[in-house]
């Protein structure tokens, strides 16, 4: 059905005909991201959709969504058409320069929260930093659970920070964040409590074999980790055995195959493995955590 179809269908009638085109181009959820799509075209939630679904689609409104369909069946992520993605229970604006937030990066925020809880002499106004933030999504997330923290976010590219800036200030948690752009840690000042990062660890020859969804439209500055993968642990793990304060914590996620790597990368640098590593929903070693000998 094309855009002219739409306008003057009803909305229930226009989410049914976009999830049917939506599936026959080989989209795998087509009735949720009909209803998203709609509903971000019409500025309607869940409720407005039910509430309004007998209102006619009007043209203008038609050629929104049809744009959205497009970008939709070219494999484009709702995140990205959307402008925005929930990670932790909260809303976050994304931009060309950083990841779309997943599920699996959530697994930092639990082990990070788990060290915290487990290590009680650091305090409540503990500092962290989340290199490479993109989004702010694990910085905010924490600073979100934690109300007397304050964090510091770098990344290489200003786009990204500007993003995790308006992030940080559409949550009201600004005053409690700070953003530097530099490659990983190489400007942070002072010391610091907590070390969290989601750096690039996808093999460079590996990329194209990604989903198109994360190959085309993720940046590539985020996922290409080197020959081996490795190359920004290389660089972060001795970065935060200076600037993790005694005790301290460095918390970072991994690829599928790479915690056993990465956790004899942590213990040649000095740091102790307080817990095994940490697993995502699929059973995937996601979260390896070291420590700083200290207190």
């Amino acid at each position: 059905m094309t855009v002219a179809k739409l306008a003057g269908l009803s909305v229930d009638a226009a989410r049914r005909a976009l999830a049917v085109r939506l599936k026959d181009n080989g989209i795998d959820s087509p009735e949720l991201d009909a209803r998203l799509l709609i509903g971000a075209a019409l500025h309607l939630d869940h409720t407005g959709l039910a509430i309004h679904n007998t209102r006619q689609i009007m043209p203008a409104e038609a050629d929104i969504i049809e744009s959205f369909a497009q970008r939709r069946m070219a494999h484009e992520p709702i995140a990205r058409i959307l402008g925005h993605k929930e990670f932790w229970g909260l809303d976050l604006r994304l931009s060309k320069a950083t990841l779309v937030p997943r599920p699996d990066t959530e697994t930092v925020v639990e082990a990070a929260l788990e060290f915290i809880r487990s290590n009680p002499m650091l305090g409540e106004e503990i500092r962290i930093a989340d290199i490479g933030t993109g989004s702010g999504a694990i910085l905010l997330a924490l600073l979100n659970e934690l109300d007397r923290a304050t964090g510091t976010g770098t990344d290489i590219s200003c786009e990204a920070l500007a993003t995790a800036e308006l992030n940080a200030r559409q949550l009201g948690i600004n005053d409690r964040t700070s953003f530097i752009q530099c490659h990983y840690a190489d400007a942070l000042p002072g010391s610091f409590d907590l070390i969290v990062s989601n750096p690039p660890y996808i093999r460079s020859l590996d990329i194209q074999a990604l989903d198109t969804e994360v190959r085309d439209n993720d940046p590539h500055l985020a996922l290409d980790g080197g020959p081996d993968g490795l190359d920004a642990y290389r660089e972060i793990i001795p970065q935060a055995a200076k600037l993790l304060v005694p005790g301290g914590g460095l918390i970072v996620e991994v690829g599928y195959d790479q915690s056993g790597q990465v956790s004899q990368m942590m213990q040649a640098a000095g740091f102790s493995l307080p817990h095994p590593p940490r697993a995502d929903l699929g059973g995937i070693l996601r979260v390896v955590t070291g420590q700083k000998a200290g207190f």
